[in-house]
């Protein structure tokens, strides 16, 4: 059939067709490297998390940072082979890269500020995996780190994502960091009790939970006079673990030991005067 064809489009042919057949086994060899490579990149991100998992003492927060490392890495000589497999000289493209490295970074100086800043995290390491922490103006239990965004869950198990720049870039509270953690509660009483018996109740209290410490001491003492009531303060240091459930449970049980000792705690009274009609 092709005999049948004109000699200059037979010629044509004989030169297209081998450029064409070529094309196509490097586009198939290309799409089979970019699958590949994708795939390859996840599970090197795997083994890499597996791996460190046997390390004893290795923080998760590093685990996920280094495992996606890998990935991106992968990912960057996966599109280079692919761009090799079709002529493209990778040097020139990586100096030629380079070259416009500083205008793309004004453009998305943001995004390397988010890198940068959770490099710093990594180094400096403020909070990790499963800290219950106050960033970037947000409360929340760390899950994760990545390269551009802190990952926080609240306490009602909501997700926030937060850049990497504004969680290094203003105070972290660390409420997590400490293995104890004081609890200071403020209870008033009425004038007419006898603050030594309110203060004996508190003591009583606090000595029968094992989860308050005796060492450091707990301190129990008349914070100020109110104007209905005797303010008096209680502080108790426990293992964070136990902080808020032991605020709760020892904020009721102060009321029901005061309620069975006869020591009132007083709530804002109103007297409304009438004047008579006349």
């Amino acid at each position: 059939m092709l005999d049948q064809l004109p000699p200059v489009i037979r010629d044509q042919l004989d030169v297209l067709l081998p450029q064409i057949v070529e094309g196509g086994v490097n586009l198939v060899i290309a799409i089979s490297i970019l699958i590949l490579g994708f795939w390859f990149a996840g599970r090197c991100r795997t083994w890499m998390i597996q791996a460190l998992d046997r390390v004893p003492a290795f923080d998760d927060m590093l685990k996920n940072f280094f495992g996606t490392l890998v990935r991106y890495l992968i990912l960057i000589f996966t599109i280079l082979a692919v761009l090799a497999k079709f002529g493209v000289q990778t040097a020139s493209l990586i100096a030629v890269l380079g070259a416009a490295g500083l205008a793309v970074g004004l453009a998305i100086q943001g995004t390397l500020s988010n890198v940068a800043a959770g490099v710093m995290l990594l180094i400096f390491r403020p909070f990790r995996t499963g800290h219950y922490v106050e960033a970037g103006g947000i409360a929340g239990t760390v899950k994760a780190l990545t390269l551009f965004t802190t990952e926080l869950a609240t306490p009602d198990n909501t997700q926030i994502i937060v850049p990497n720049s504004d969680v290094w870039g203003k105070p972290i509270t660390n409420f997590s960091f400490h293995p104890i953690r004081r609890i200071e509660i403020i209870i008033g009483i009425s004038y007419g009790d006898d603050i030594g018996k309110a203060m004996q109740i508190i003591r009583g209290v606090l000595e029968a939970d094992e989860r308050c410490l005796a060492d450091p001491e707990p301190f129990i003492g008349v914070a100020s006079l109110g104007d209905s009531s005797v303010n008096i303060t209680t502080r108790v240091w426990t293992q964070t673990a136990n902080f808020w459930p032991l605020r709760f449970d020892m904020t009721r049980r102060i009321k029901e030991a005061f309620d069975q000792g006869g020591i009132t705690i007083p709530f804002p009274v109103r007297t409304i005067y009438t004047a008579k009609a006349e």
